[in-house]
């Protein structure tokens, strides 16, 4: 589907647009969990999430006819400013369909690229009537947030750079909403060639109250039925027929994190490390704790997907 050439091409594409992220590591989390933890830090990224990856490299890669009209998608929110900052980039316009309960600096965040906004009522139906109104009234070409092939691709730099910083991984943890991300660690993993002995397995961290991804692999069908009620805003989505079949075939499992796990381990994070991470960022670790025999002793790298979060409305107060 992807080759290695694909991507390092990719990341050669996309990098004068990007962070190359760095890996922290914490005393704290090593001795808590009895493991060696690499926390890749997504939330530094250009628009404080790993999505400005796969949105300038899908954008990039559109031909001059396909771009004429501007791009469109829908989000929660760091696909939105990711998505409008890459039409900035390219001269070209960003419509972009947002659910009205959208964290607000999120919100804030695209109009700031001048991305145009349409907001809906929560849920994936109301987002996808929305947008089919917007590319019918622009034609403008849609940018998936995360069931589109380049997308996933320019997501996968995010683990290559990832194996590259940190040799002799054993898993590789990643956050799993639509799958955009973990299908390019897949991927990469899958891909890339890697001067360890093994390549780590890659693991897939979802809430408990929106486990689409872990009910769709268990059943070997992909669910789409389920109504997500998730702190975790930016995992409140199920996973596209692409992902689901990339994630399905090339992952090691995909564990779940309670609500009180995903607060208190955000919470954990700001206090130890002194960064700002979104909930979603905290389900691995949830997920370490839940499954700590599988990674006591191991060197497991967590991707900390993104860090935008409305101060005004933290999960703890």
């Amino acid at each position: 589907m992807l080759s290695e050439s694909d991507l390092k091409t990719a990341l050669n594409r996309i990098s004068p647009f990007i962070h190359r992220t760095p890996v922290l590591t914490s005393a704290f989390f090593d001795k808590h969990f009895d493991a060696n933890i690499f926390f890749k830090c997504e939330n530094f990224q250009k628009c404080g999430a790993f999505k400005a990856r796969g949105a300038i490299n899908a954008v990039l890669k559109l031909s001059t006819h396909a771009a004429v009209n501007g791009v469109a998608t829908h989000s929660s929110g760091n696909h939105a400013a990711a998505l409008a900052r890459a039409a900035r980039i390219r001269g070209i316009d960003a419509f972009i369909v947002m659910p009205e309960d959208a964290p607000k600096t999120k919100i804030d965040a695209v109009k700031s690229y001048g991305g145009r906004i349409t907001f809906c009522k929560p849920g994936i139906e109301n987002r996808e009537l929305s947008l089919q109104s917007v590319l019918k009234k622009t034609g403008a070409a849609f940018i998936p947030p995360y069931n589109h092939l380049d997308v996933i691709e320019g997501q996968a730099s995010c683990g290559v750079e990832l194996m590259e910083q940190v040799p002799d991984l054993d898993y590789i943890i990643a956050p799993v909403g639509g799958g955009g991300l973990l299908s390019g660690i897949a991927l990469a993993v899958r891909e890339i060639t890697y001067t360890s002995k093994t390549r780590p397995r890659v693991v897939g961290a979802e809430p408990l109250q929106a486990n689409d991804a872990y009910l769709s692999i268990k059943s070997g069908t992909r669910l789409t039925h389920l109504k997500p009620n998730t702190i975790a805003d930016g995992l409140r989505t199920t996973l596209g027929p692409l992902t689901f079949e990339i994630i399905k075939d090339n992952t090691h499992a995909i564990f779940c994190s309670t609500e009180e796990q995903i607060i208190r381990y955000m919470r954990l994070v700001w206090e130890r490390m002194k960064i700002i991470i979104e909930p979603s960022c905290s389900v691995p670790l949830g997920v370490i704790e839940s499954q700590k025999e599988l990674f006591r002793g191991k060197r497991v790298g967590v991707v900390l997907t993104g860090g935008n979060v409305d101060l005004n409305r933290l999960p703890w107060l």
